[in-house]
């Protein structure tokens, strides 16, 4: 880096926030664009408050996704998420799962992923308390067919019991001893229909972990407010999915909210313009 030291400008290269060019003709006296703020070279936070003040609670209800994915845009790596994940990006997961009131993922990334219990350290749980939260949040599963293994620890080891999202012509009563039924749709989940009732039931901070079709379901029906994206300094090459599957959806614009960068792993914050 020019006019820099050697050993400075590697310190620069690990933790930075990058700072976009405005767009011609729209940008501020500061270079940012109109009517938007987006984190200006802020290090990388030191305590787990400064990076829940990067991914807060929203004082409107908010449905955020969470995923990770590769340079050349997949999502797994032979099968997995696990394999893209690097520095930083289990700080800010568990953030997010700290800040949020519920949830929510679908079945067959539980099964896929081996999903554990829902449990936060006791110092995540200490923060909940504090803000007047529930000491644990809500474990909501999407699922149409009701196929789990219920020794499964996500059920099995759950601080509190778990909420599936099904359809009314599911057969409820194949998990009703562990877990919690919402009933939304006849042949297909209501996703809406769910929120509605999450919210209904003071669940309004929600977080989706996917799989790529719920993203892609949740795109289609117009309910993701924000974003959350790790960028993995990974190509895996052809075979892997994409972070959305599913039908075609009207496109939605979403405006940046940061950029936060740890060793070339790259962290994306994006909500409704």
């Amino acid at each position: 880096m020019p006019g820099l030291p050697r050993a400075a400008a590697r310190g620069l290269s690990r933790r930075f926030v990058v700072r976009l060019p405005a767009q011609a003709g729209r940008a501020a006296a500061a270079g940012d664009r109109a009517g938007r703020a987006v984190s200006r070279f802020p290090p990388w936070p030191s305590s787990p408050a400064g990076l829940i003040a990067h991914y807060p609670r929203n004082p409107q209800p908010t449905l955020r996704v969470n995923f990770i994915a590769s340079l050349d845009g997949a999502v797994t790596v032979d099968g997995l998420s696990g394999g893209l994940q690097g520095p930083g990006d289990k700080e800010i997961f568990d953030s997010l799962r700290m800040v949020c009131d519920a949830l929510i993922v679908a079945a067959g990334t539980v099964r896929a992923e081996n999903y554990d219990a829902l449990r936060l350290t006791a110092e995540a749980r200490a923060w909940r308390r504090a803000h007047g939260l529930a000491e644990f949040p809500l474990m909501v599963i999407v699922s149409r067919s009701l196929d789990f293994d219920l020794g499964q620890l996500v059920f099995a080891d759950a601080p509190i019991r778990p909420v599936v999202v099904t359809t009314t012509r599911a057969p409820a009563e194949r998990v009703a001893a562990v877990a919690d039924v919402i009933a939304a749709g006849d042949d297909e989940v209501d996703l809406p229909a769910a929120v509605a009732e999450l919210h209904a039931q003071g669940a309004t901070q929600l977080l989706c972990e996917g799989g790529p079709r719920l993203f892609g379901t949740l795109i289609a029906a117009d309910l993701v407010d924000e974003l959350c994206l790790s960028v993995s300094p990974l190509l895996v090459g052809g075979g892997a999915g994409r972070i959305a599957a599913g039908v075609p959806a009207v496109p939605r614009r979403m405006a940046l909210r940061h950029v936060l960068s740890v060793e070339d792993m790259l962290f994306l914050r994006y909500a409704r313009g």
